[in-house]
């Protein structure tokens, strides 16, 4: 038996599974050495860098997407609260179409008459028609080819089906 030498720590020897052992115990075992383990580190670290990459990209983009809507929503905010301080001499219902008129002082109107029922010409420029929704929104009449926005309704009709 060999004596340790000062400073240095005795030999362990691995007692367990092969499969667990921390180096090669079979003579059959591939050579292993520092190279191989620097360009097995560069490929993880190259396919790491791949997916972070990708998915930052993915995360950019939803980001983007999100911005753009945030933008829809401030314009058809501005626009809503434009229409919604039109003068108007009537009680206003969601579900009914408004046809907007301004007149020469720039001041804006809404009107149950469209410009037909004017025997096309109206008194003052047309802006366009709009229906007030169940939201307190307004869309485009010329855009609308379905009955007014009714969540509660639609919610009933997809239960029945």
């Amino acid at each position: 038996m060999s004596k340790a030498r000062p400073g240095r720590k005795s030999p362990t020897i691995h007692r367990g599974p092969d499969h667990s052992a921390p180096y090669p115990v079979s003579r059959l075992a591939p050579g292993f050495e520092l190279v191989d383990l620097a360009r097995e580190i560069e490929a993880a670290d190259a396919t790491l860098a791949s997916h972070a990459s990708g998915k930052l990209k993915l995360i950019a983009e939803q980001i983007r997407t999100l911005q753009e809507q945030a933008r829809e929503i401030l314009e058809q905010t501005r626009r809503d609260q434009a229409l919604h301080r039109a003068a108007c001499a009537f009680r206003r219902q969601p579900g009914k179409i408004y046809h907007l008129y301004r007149k020469p002082d720039g001041s804006t109107y809404f009107s149950l008459l469209a410009p037909e029922d004017w025997s096309g010409r109206p008194p003052h420029d047309f802006l366009g028609s709009w229906r007030l929704e169940n939201d307190m929104s307004w869309s485009p009449a010329d855009a609308l080819d379905q009955p007014p926005d009714d969540d509660m309704a639609r919610l009933l009709r997809m239960l029945d089906e």
